[in-house]
């Protein structure tokens, strides 16, 4: 290694003291002393390079779901920060902690509007928990120190620094690498305790909402322990599926954009609200109409903002695996048969509700026996990623989920999420099997993310669901103005099996439900990437069961 000691080797060095061993970019003339030193230092940092900067962020977002750490990313200045800012805001409304390092004009140019010059407090301020900038090369450790400790604080999130393009490529005579700052602890409050355990003795159906803060502590053991304590049914809030295994007997299903029918009859009956680590997005909450006046609320979440939106009647500022232990023990009864054979019959209906009632499909592609044969083929240990879009009804309800990092997928509703995030699960969880569920309109996003994981050879697998529109929203007209009125979401979709070959992936092809299984067990045995193109039909719009009749 040379001698020389810049801003970009400090901030390597830093990352490298922090446990940080992946990252991803799109490189830039405006951090080229960064990856530099990234390359000086390639046996100890993976360095994978994106084909677009939303894929490098959203690749930084998944890997970050998987490992509970900061997620890396790296790109250039204005354009690439604008086309990064989609992962940023993703990053923000999962919770998940993110830094996304921005090369800069050099430190003399600022305020110019120089070449591609930004003022990124104002560009990033409202998407992040902060944006740090570097002014000279001796800054740049300790400002890479602070943004991956705040962005694992409290409630996890992104930051965003930047880095002026002479900082990381100057000498500095401070060779000192701040040492990790461990992530502070939140205790529960005791009197806080005693009211929440109070109004539980007391309830008759309560039901936990089992949110992000759960898996980013790895609080699924004192979550599953909470439950069988207290007798409650647990719901995961969007996205969120894994915070307990879909097979335990707590399990009620997930929430998310609708209720299902047996959700709605079921929440009838729920006088208590317990929201474990989740903030209550709009998403979970169908727009935040989900809890109502007469339910009591119990709320643990870091962020004192979010509770105080929510004004809950027990708030606790605490992380979620002490306080759930604390609830356990603070319980005094053992949970009444009333309540146990209440939620046994609504385990039954959520169970019944998953199993599908036949629907006969109009197209030739039944998704729902495609779910019931994937559900089948997967391994218990593998983690799905999806996109946005209608397609992931049919996984949120078929699909088991039995570990914490079962499932990662973007609760912002991010398009183009699935395949980037892939690419991160699988380099976070290397061995296990990773698939990829995205519609053609995600697809044709950040599908070339395929190249990238051909080139780092990393085996995911890609389901394509091809209505050729943009399913979801061709759903809303149908249900503001009627079928005939779809307009603006008809989409032309290439051949995504041939483009995933000319790629250097292997891909098959499904215009018939009986053609998916083979597809599948050749795809799950192939070494590295592989593609299916299922061929759906727009008429068959979500699991629900709603169709667009011609």
């Amino acid at each position: 290694m040379i001698d020389t000691f810049t801003g970009g080797r400090a901030l390597v060095e830093t990352l490298i003291g922090h446990g940080v061993d992946t990252v991803f970019c799109l490189p830039g003339e405006s951090y080229l002393g960064v990856v530099e030193s990234l390359r000086e230092n390639q046996n100890k940092i993976r360095l994978v390079v994106n084909r677009h900067e939303s894929g490098a962020s959203f690749a930084a977002t998944a890997h970050a779901r998987m490992t509970n750490k900061p997620g890396i990313a790296f790109v250039s200045r204005g354009p690439g920060a604008a086309n990064a800012a989609i992962g940023v805001h993703t990053a923000r409304q999962d919770s998940t902690p993110l830094v996304l390092f921005i090369g800069q004009v050099p430190t003399h140019q600022l305020g110019r509007e120089a070449f591609q010059e930004v003022d990124y407090h104002i560009m990033f301020g409202p998407l992040t928990k902060g944006v740090l900038q570097a002014f000279t090369a001796g800054e740049v450790a300790d400002i890479t120190q602070r943004a991956l400790a705040i962005a694992v604080d409290g409630r996890p999130g992104p930051v965003v620094v930047v880095l002026p393009e002479n900082v990381t490529t100057s000498e500095t005579k401070d060779t000192n690498i701040p040492a990790p700052v461990p992530r502070p602890a939140f205790p529960p409050d005791p009197e806080a305790i005693a009211r929440a355990a109070e109004m539980i003795n007391q309830s008759s159906h309560p039901v936990v909402i089992g949110g992000e803060m759960i898996n980013f502590e790895a609080a699924n053991k004192e979550l599953e322990a909470f439950l069988e304590a207290s007798g409650a049914g647990l719901s995961a809030a969007f996205r969120r599926q894994g915070v307990i295994s879909t097979e335990h007997p707590a399990c009620l299903g997930h929430f998310g954009l609708a209720l299902a029918p047996y959700q709605k009859e079921m929440w009838d009956d729920v006088d208590l609200v317990i929201a474990a680590g989740t903030r209550l997005d709009a998403a979970t909450t169908m727009d935040f109409e989900l809890v109502s006046r007469e339910q009591k609320l119990i709320h643990i979440f870091t962020d004192r903002a979010v509770l105080d939106v929510n004004a809950p009647d027990v708030a606790l500022k605490s992380d979620c695996g002490p306080t759930l232990a604390a609830l356990t023990a603070a319980l005094t009864t053992p949970p009444p048969a009333e309540r146990l054979a209440w939620l046994a019959a609504q385990r039954a209906n959520y169970e019944t509700w998953r199993e599908g009632a036949p629907v006969k499909a109009l197209g030739d592609v039944d998704m729902d026996e495609v779910m019931r044969v994937l559900a089948k083929a997967l391994p218990d240990d593998c983690t799905v990623t999806n996109d946005a879009g209608n397609f992931a009804t049919w996984l949120h309800r078929f699909l088991p989920f039995r570990h914490r990092q079962a499932q990662a997928g973007p609760a912002a509703g991010a398009m183009g999420f699935s395949v980037p995030g892939a690419i991160g699960v699988q380099l976070a969880r290397p061995g296990k099997t990773v698939v990829s569920l995205v519609g053609d309109g995600g697809f044709l996003m950040t599908g070339q993310e395929l190249v990238t994981a051909v080139e780092q050879n990393l085996p995911i697998k890609v389901i394509v669901c091809d209505n050729s529109a943009y399913g979801t929203i061709a759903m809303h007209q149908v249900r503001r103005f009627g079928g005939e009125n779809q307009y603006g979401v008809n989409l032309k979709s290439p051949d995504f099996a041939a483009a995933a070959r000319a790629w250097g992936a292997e891909a098959w092809s499904v215009d018939k439900t009986e053609q998916f299984a083979p597809a599948l067990d050749a795809a799950l045995a192939h070494g590295g990437p592989a593609l299916i193109h299922v061929k759906t039909d727009l008429r068959d719009l979500a699991a629900s069961g709603l169709k667009l009749e011609s």
